[in-house]
């Protein structure tokens, strides 16, 4: 890792020539076929395998670092790896390889009547700018995305996992030199001071896409500063609702898997929602299944009444992403009712029904606007892999060209190619003979 107090790329133009660096091997990558992007992604995969020792070294002085300052909690969890972990990492990368190739892709085909035949095809977007914090597995998983849909990726990680980034990066590097491409089609930014990341968000002739994907606060200051579009990954404050007429036994595995299995995640539960129906019977049970797991518990009066060891919720808590063994629990009289309160506090990412009303599915699912709904099942889910879509670069909530979990086609635009025979629009003479 370079010592960035004599680091000469803190020289405010030495980012764009970064940035100009990336975009030229970015053509390159545009050009490979399926094979050899797929063959790059293998190499990938088998040189973070082989650098396995020196990242893990690198992980753990990154740990120390976090140690000292006072870390832990989600933002720790979140840094961590471990063989296991970084195994997982490798072999994300092998998943994106097997997934079919969105570039050239023919979304849809017609015939118009003057005879000119119309394609949308997906084509690469160009330059993505990722800007993270604390997890270095987006560091491997966004480039491989990336590189999928035939873009290149400016990366700029956070300065709690500088030293992991650097290890990965180092590696990705090197399977890409091997196969004869720029080192710079992943680019990671080592200047970590907001002005340099402020100057990339500027570039908006080079860059075509910045993703933030980290706490609110940067999520903010990237889309305040932001010349070119930006899709947020915005904070992820999920709902379990339970419906009167749910399955008791089925609402407990829910809460327990969305709240309990990993709570530093976005797609983590952190507010429940119980029909006045169900609370007599549903909110005991659950208290006593949460505390057992060290879940802190924080209700509305209704709620408090039959949660023994529960802390009144204040006004903060339904807008909050706890991240942590923490839930928010509110007893409500009806699946409207659920709805509204949703609908006032979510963050738009994922929202979770209990219910054997099918027509109530139906109501939740067409009411909300949030970018994955569940029908009876986990908020855990809400996630690439688990959707099919191989490793994810982010879940977007935003409404642009792409919505909830992003994969490599999420990477790609539509354009149209047109094909004809000499069609004029104008010209009304007959084609020559």
């Amino acid at each position: 890792m370079s010592d960035n107090t004599h680091d000469p790329t803190n020289d405010p133009m030495a980012i764009r020539a970064l940035a100009l660096a990336c975009r030229d091997a970015a053509q390159a990558v545009a050009a490979l076929s399926t094979d050899a992007k797929d063959a790059l992604l293998h190499a990938m995969a088998d040189a973070l395998d082989a650098d396995a020792d020196a990242i893990l070294a690198a992980n753990v002085e990154d740990l120390r670092v976090a140690e000292a300052k006072g870390t832990g909690g989600a933002m720790l969890d979140r840094l961590r790896l471990d063989p296991a972990r970084l195994a997982g990492i490798a072999n994300a990368l092998r998943e994106v390889a097997a997934l079919p190739d969105p570039v050239g892709m023919v979304t849809r085909r017609e015939t118009r009547p003057n005879g000119i035949a119309i394609e949308r095809v997906r084509v690469p977007l160009g330059v993505i700018a990722m800007i993270y914090e604390a997890r270095p597995n987006v560091t491997a998983d966004a480039a491989a995305l990336c590189l999928k849909a035939g873009n290149g990726v400016i990366l700029r990680g956070g300065s709690e996992a500088i030293c992991s980034n650097v290890a990965i990066a180092a590696a990705l590097q090197r399977a890409l030199q091997a196969h004869g491409i720029a080192p710079a089609a992943i680019t990671l930014v080592e200047d970590l001071r907001r002005e340099t990341m402020v100057e990339l968000l500027r570039l908006n002739d080079i860059v075509d896409l910045a993703i933030p994907r980290g706490g609110e606060g940067l999520i903010r200051f990237v889309a305040e500063h932001a010349r070119v579009p930006v899709i947020k990954h915005y904070k992820g404050v999920c709902h379990l609702y339970v419906d009167a007429s749910a399955d008791p036994d089925l609402a407990l595995d829910l809460l327990l898997d969305g709240k309990v299995a990993r709570p530093s995640a976005c797609n983590s539960l952190e507010t429940l929602l119980v029909h006045v129906d169900m609370a007599e019977a549903f909110l005991p049970r659950a208290a006593a299944m949460l505390r057992e797991r060290g879940v802190q518990l924080r209700a509305d009066p209704r709620a408090l009444a039959h949660m023994s060891g529960a802390v009144p919720a204040t006004d903060d808590d339904w807008d909050a992403e706890f991240l942590d063994l923490v839930i928010a629990v509110r007893v409500v009289d009806s699946l409207d009712a659920a709805i509204d309160h949703i609908r006032r506090h979510g963050s738009d990412h994922t929202e979770v029904i209990a219910t054997r009303d099918e027509a109530a599915a139906a109501r939740f699912v067409h009411a909300l606007r949030s970018a994955v709904v569940m029908v009876n099942a986990s908020s855990r889910f809400s996630d690439g892999g688990e959707l099919g879509l191989g490793a994810e670069i982010g879940i977007s909530t935003t409404r642009l060209h792409a919505y909830g979990p992003m994969g490599a086609e999420s990477l790609t635009i539509e354009r149209f190619v047109v094909r004809g025979a000499g069609q004029t629009r104008n010209l009304k003479h007959a084609p020559a003979s």
